[in-house]
């Protein structure tokens, strides 16, 4: 098993203030000329993380990103994503008062280079913040393409000190089966 450092190259890039993801990524626009991938930190996750970097590769999609079902009185928590009846990304809310599903997105993504651009369009919420779900928006009405990859695994958002408590717990579950298991592979 190779390292990650030896798998990937990481470039950190400081926003100053906080004004939203949509200006985050554009604090790293000066270091980026390819398809990356934007992993928020406030989530740990396990589950199929390289099926959206593998469908972005393959499919040449400018944006691809995991979604996953909330229950419905939590979705409004995150940017939740619209479809049609073919299951398409129509439309992205971010943090919506009345969300139109409890699908929503997990905070992992891969986007080509035209986020950048779809970003620098992007006009302050009334939250006051540069919302990357506009973003993707004015991607998906360009006629760009956006994959939503659904979740297999889980995910936990930290943002809360219960929710870091339950990531806590998790993560000892997970150790402990683990080593369960290499002890019966051994």
């Amino acid at each position: 098993m190779q390292p990650i450092s030896e798998l990937l190259s990481s470039t950190y890039a400081h926003q100053r203030e906080q004004l939203g993801l949509a200006h985050a990524i554009l604090q790293a626009e000066p270091h980026i000329d390819g398809p990356f991938m934007l992993m928020l930190g406030d989530n740990i996750f396990r589950g199929n993380l390289g099926d959206v970097t593998n469908r972005q590769r393959e499919d040449r999609a400018d944006a691809a990103f995991l979604v996953e079902e909330v229950p419905y009185e939590d979705a409004s928590r995150y940017g939740v994503l619209d479809t049609n009846e073919y299951g398409e990304v129509v439309e992205v809310v971010e943090k919506p008062e009345d969300p139109p599903s409890n699908l929503v997105m997990t905070g992992f993504y891969t986007f080509t280079p035209a986020i950048f651009h779809a970003c620098h369009l992007v006009q302050p919420s009334d939250r006051g913040e540069y919302e990357l779900p506009d973003a993707i928006d004015l991607l998906i009405q360009s006629g760009r393409t956006i994959d939503a990859i659904r979740l297999d695994g889980w995910r936990i958002d930290v943002g809360y000190p219960e929710d870091r408590d339950r990531a806590a717990e998790r993560l000892e579950e997970e150790t402990a089966a683990d080593a369960d298991e290499a002890v019966v592979d051994s």
